[in-house]
């Protein structure tokens, strides 16, 4: 029998392995919830997963802003060690396409993290836009310690967000970084009390759903695109986004409200 695209997909999400999604309508908001405690392993198809959800949350109207979280005390101690052995060497080649899934998704992507932040854990945190964690997050990539590297851009990553030393110092040593640290590096945006991460969070996705999200989609392809190339490449591509922006229904509803001195009422158009 032929296996269709779409049914392959609909196969693929028709259970989800390790994670549950929420979604509230009224807040604009989905919740991405790792829910395999109390460590939250990640399995191989739960990757796939992860990219076809966030695929389909990208095209979702009603939803503004994305947030990965996980149940329990940890976000998650990493990836499922014995299904690496399983897989072909093309399988694993491929991991970091499918963790990179946040970073594709034109939407702002939010991770809130408490506890273990390890290998793939870590590695999806990272491809997110924010990282928002309690004082008792670890951040770690320990593949070093089963003889191998991190495998879905999470060195990579880290080498652009703290420099070659500190991420030497990461992968070569195994090294767990704590929740204030990761702070001081630039890892994480905020590090608050654990009593009050969710609070934290909160607010920061409802301040995110009162901006135009067109001109955060906007910006956010502006960044990713323009993080590797030369200073100048990337004012010609934020020259060429802007340009763009110039003749949105969301700007001239922005200068506006500017001058009627009223709150906008973007639409993303």
């Amino acid at each position: 029998m032929v296996t269709s695209l779409g049914s392959r997909r609909t196969e693929l999400l028709n259970e989800l392995d390790g994670f549950r999604v929420e979604i509230d309508e009224d807040r604009e908001r989905a919740d991405i919830i790792l829910d395999r405690p109390p460590l939250n392993v990640v399995s191989m198809r739960q990757r796939d997963q992860l990219r076809l959800v966030f695929e389909e949350l990208d095209h979702h109207d009603r939803v503004r802003v994305i947030v990965v979280r996980a149940e329990g005390e940890h976000f998650s101690s990493g990836g499922n060690i014995k299904g690496f052995l399983k897989a072909s060497p093309e399988t694993v080649s491929r991991l970091a396409d499918n963790i990179a899934a946040p970073t594709r998704c034109h939407k702002p992507v939010v991770a809130q993290v408490r506890g273990y932040c390890f290998g793939v854990g870590f590695e999806l945190s990272l491809a997110c836009d924010f990282r928002i964690c309690s004082e008792t997050a670890q951040f770690a990539l320990p593949e070093q310690r089963i003889g191998q590297i991190p495998g879905s851009g999470g060195s990579i990553r880290l080498l652009h967000m703290i420099g070659m030393q500190r991420t030497k110092d990461m992968t070569f040593r195994s090294r767990r970084v704590p929740g204030r640290q990761a702070l001081d590096w630039g890892i994480v945006l905020d590090c608050v009390p654990d009593e009050n991460l969710e609070e934290t969070v909160d607010a920061f996705v409802d301040e995110l759903r009162g901006f135009s999200p067109l001109a955060q989609r906007t910006i956010k392809g502006v960044l990713n695109a323009a993080q590797n190339t030369s200073v100048e490449a990337g004012i010609e591509i934020e020259g060429n986004a802007y340009g763009r922006l110039r003749c949105s229904d969301d700007f001239r509803e922005g200068v506006e409200a500017f001058h009627g001195k009223r709150k906008p009422e973007f639409k993303g158009t």
